[in-house]
């Protein structure tokens, strides 16, 4: 994908008022999150207050969100989420798309940053420890046990990094074998727009349009983690069929 340049202004412009605010709000609502964790560690309160830190992002950024798809979920139901990856602005985007509460895979290192690192352990989130292929199967099967037990929703950025630039990379299997291992069914989702908002490796924050596409529901009955290949495989080709739809975020 082909980016124009961006201009001056816009860099002024970030730097000067939506990153400072943004991070402002993002420590605020963090830390009412962790100060009210002991009370509600998850459920409905932490869900709003993700929404809202959602919504003020975006609201920051000038991110005009549409959602395609959501009707296909059940409301009650636990999926495992599986997209693209583009920008950091995909992370309220989702929070603020997705229909059900969720959880997120993400990289343990994250649990050093000061913050995000405290609400991550604080919330519930998942994590996957990615120092070696062992580590990373005990973390794997450690979160599939969890999505299983307790019903949770999670969320996996299949290329397991920001595309550097737009286009859909090689998807890696750990949102197949969480399907597979925890028997829930996984949910492809696209995001389009978000690269131009706030490209990987770029601080320059423009408004836009983005669009968040939710496919139907694939179920890993019938797979073995042997196949998560081939689940693997089928998940990419659903979001990349995704992307080529027709919208307005291009």
């Amino acid at each position: 994908m082909e980016f124009r340049r961006r201009p001056w202004s816009g860099y002024l412009r970030s730097w000067l008022w939506t990153i400072p605010a943004a991070s402002a709000v993002t420590a605020i609502l963090i830390t009412i999150a962790i100060a009210t964790s002991p009370f509600a560690p998850s459920g409905p309160w932490q869900e709003r207050l993700y929404r809202l830190w959602a919504r003020a992002v975006l609201f920051l950024f000038g991110a005009r969100v549409r959602v395609r798809g959501g009707e296909r979920l059940n409301p009650r139901g636990h999926y495992v989420f599986v997209s693209n990856h583009l920008s950091l602005a995909d992370t309220p985007v989702m929070f603020h798309a997705l229909p059900v509460p969720f959880k997120f895979l993400a990289k343990r290192e994250l649990l050093r940053v000061p913050f995000i690192g405290w609400y991550l352990r604080r919330a519930g989130h998942l994590t996957v420890d990615r120092r070696s292929v062992r580590s990373s199967i005990e973390s794997l099967d450690e979160a599939a046990r969890l999505i299983r037990e307790h019903s949770l929703s999670v969320l996996i950025f299949a290329e397991g990094r920001r595309s550097p630039d737009g286009t859909l990379q090689p998807f890696k299997d750990g949102a197949a074998w969480l399907a597979i291992e925890s028997g829930a069914e996984a949910v492809p989702a696209a995001i389009l727009g978000t690269d131009r908002v706030l490209p990987a490796r770029d601080s320059c924050i423009l408004p836009g349009d983005v669009e968040v596409r939710i496919g139907e529901p694939l179920s890993p009955e019938g797979f073995t983690l042997r196949d998560r290949g081939e689940f693997t495989r089928l998940l990419e080709e659903r979001v990349r069929a995704l992307l080529a739809e027709p919208g307005t975020a291009r």
